[in-house]
């Protein structure tokens, strides 16, 4: 059984630790650093908008900012960075590794109705890179549920798009050398023919 740290704060992190259990594998939820000898890969969730400064941008409509968090999960993702450890990132996950390698974001998109949490998930088609392991997953296309208002400005070093929305906001990256993957999407509240897939390739990984 892989275990698998989820660096955020476990009253949020239940959808996480459900998908993991689904897929046969345990979650350890803390935002602080567990004994990574025995941590197969991270897990980086979702949650509010990252500190603008992190970036090099002054704050221009990013909210419900939790600077501690952010830190925390900085920190875990240099430590799977230098153990060269699995990573997946989900929406805000996705959004700090863009910032560890160097990237930037839109802090608040033109197409942010398409794409922000209104009474719930939204969902819209998106467009996979062939090649990708998205589009091992899923083929060239897929509909996915979204709950964001920022997306990716600049990609960061070594990073590469792997989906898009037709709107062209980038829905997934992955790393060129390392195995660190993200998504914008929310695949924990997903239906399983789209969720297990996913985490799957993310276990196989690890």
């Amino acid at each position: 059984m892989k275990r698998i740290w989820i660096a955020g704060a476990p009253e949020k992190c239940e959808n996480y630790e459900k998908a993991l259990r689904k897929n046969k594998s345990a979650a350890v939820i803390s935002t602080e650093i567990p004994d990574l000898r025995f941590i197969d890969g991270l897990l980086l969730p979702g949650g509010g908008d990252i500190l603008p400064a992190f970036f090099g941008q002054e704050n221009k409509g990013s909210k419900n900012i939790d600077v501690s968090m952010d830190q925390a999960q900085f920190s875990a993702l240099t430590m799977f960075v230098l153990l060269k450890k699995p990573v997946l990132g989900i929406c805000k996950g996705l959004q700090i590794i863009n910032i560890y390698f160097g990237g930037d974001m839109i802090q608040d998109l033109p197409s942010a109705q398409i794409h922000s949490y209104i009474d719930g998930d939204q969902f819209h088609p998106t467009q996979i890179e062939k090649g990708s392991y998205l589009y091992k997953l899923y083929g060239t296309s897929l509909t996915v549920n979204s709950a964001h208002h920022q997306g990716i400005g600049r990609l960061g070093k070594s990073l590469f798009s792997v989906q898009k929305s037709q709107d062209g906001i980038i829905e997934a990256i992955a790393h060129e050398s390392l195995p660190i993957l993200g998504v914008q999407w929310h695949p924990e509240r997903m239906e399983d023919p789209v969720s297990i897939p996913l985490f799957q390739y993310f276990l196989n990984l690890c």
